[in-house]
């Protein structure tokens, strides 16, 4: 038992779902007991012409009106599979499965398959929405809302470090960042991210404290992870694992994530019990796993 680990899964990553003959369902936990998000948010998107076409593109087909190429892989399976991420759709097939039998399939599944295939572009477009052009007066989200990052030449009070300024009337929330305006974009970004992984402890702990003694457990120690396709993770240990870039969302999000994590430590899987234990302390649970789904963070790299 003390091996076990469940994890929460990112949104805005690629993450890799099981393979099977029908698509992901929403609220449905697969096998391994981690919350994957593989269907990224449903913003009914018009389909385009030419929809996401995969980089590594090894066939074309017609669903919808839309012209999708895709790319097929073999593999020792019995069923023909279906996957749409931020690349495009990949479609893995049996050995001996013909093109005929995969056409069908397709078709079978192609409103499901163009919408998704939307989805993602329509996602894409609003993720790329979010790059922060790193430098003096660079706007990120912190906490829900946004932050401004002031770069201040070294000397005096900066010497001490990034400094976050608390709203002026009219004016958002600042980051006095102690680097010249000169500064190089990867240096700006590192001293922010520092600065956010030094806040996100103090954050991740106060509410880890504040929460678990409403769920009766216990957690021991707190890592912070970098990962690109969790949001956070449990051991059996009492040892929990979180994001970082949760910072980016509002507090009731990241409480969700902490409820979430904290409420594996007394029941290890994702059945119906487990969700009881969320909704006793987070009933609003449902609507803040969406916001975790669809709000878009900014890409770190």
């Amino acid at each position: 038992m003390s091996g076990q680990q469940l994890a929460l899964w990112d949104a805005s990553a690629a993450a890799a779902p099981d393979f099977g003959s029908n698509p992901p369902h929403a609220g449905v936990p697969p096998r391994d007991h981690a919350i994957k998000i593989v269907e990224n948010p449903v913003v009914q998107a018009a389909p385009a012409a030419d929809v996401l076409r995969h980089p590594q593109a090894n066939r074309q087909a017609r669903l919808e009106g839309a012209q999708v190429a895709y790319v097929l892989r073999r593999a020792r399976r019995r069923s023909i599979g279906f996957r749409v991420d931020e690349e495009g759709l990949s479609v893995r097939a049996p050995m001996a499965a013909s093109m005929q039998a995969i056409e069908a399939a397709l078709q079978a599944k192609a409103g499901w398959i163009v919408r998704k295939l939307a989805d993602q572009q329509a996602y894409q477009q609003r993720l790329q929405g979010t790059r922060i052009d790193w430098g003096d007066g660079a706007v990120l989200p912190y906490l829900g809302a946004p932050l401004a990052v002031v770069l201040q030449a070294p000397g005096g009070a900066a010497a001490r470090g990034a400094q976050l300024l608390a709203p002026q009337p009219g004016q958002g929330a600042r980051l006095y960042v102690p680097l010249a305006r000169s500064a190089q974009p990867a240096q700006v970004r590192d001293a922010v991210q520092a600065w956010l992984q030094r806040q996100a402890r103090q954050h991740f702990t106060q509410r880890l404290d504040h929460f678990a003694p409403q769920l009766g457990v216990r957690w021991t120690r707190l890592g912070l992870s970098s990962a690109r396709t969790r949001w956070g993770s449990a051991r059996a240990d009492g040892s929990i694992r979180l994001n970082w870039r949760l910072l980016h969302f509002s507090p009731e999000v990241i409480d969700y994530v902490v409820v979430h994590e904290l409420s594996h430590l007394r029941v290890m899987d994702h059945s119906p019990r487990f969700w009881d234990v969320v909704n006793s302390v987070v009933p609003e649970w449902p609507q803040l796993r969406q916001r975790l789904r669809e709000e878009p963070v900014p890409p770190w790299g």
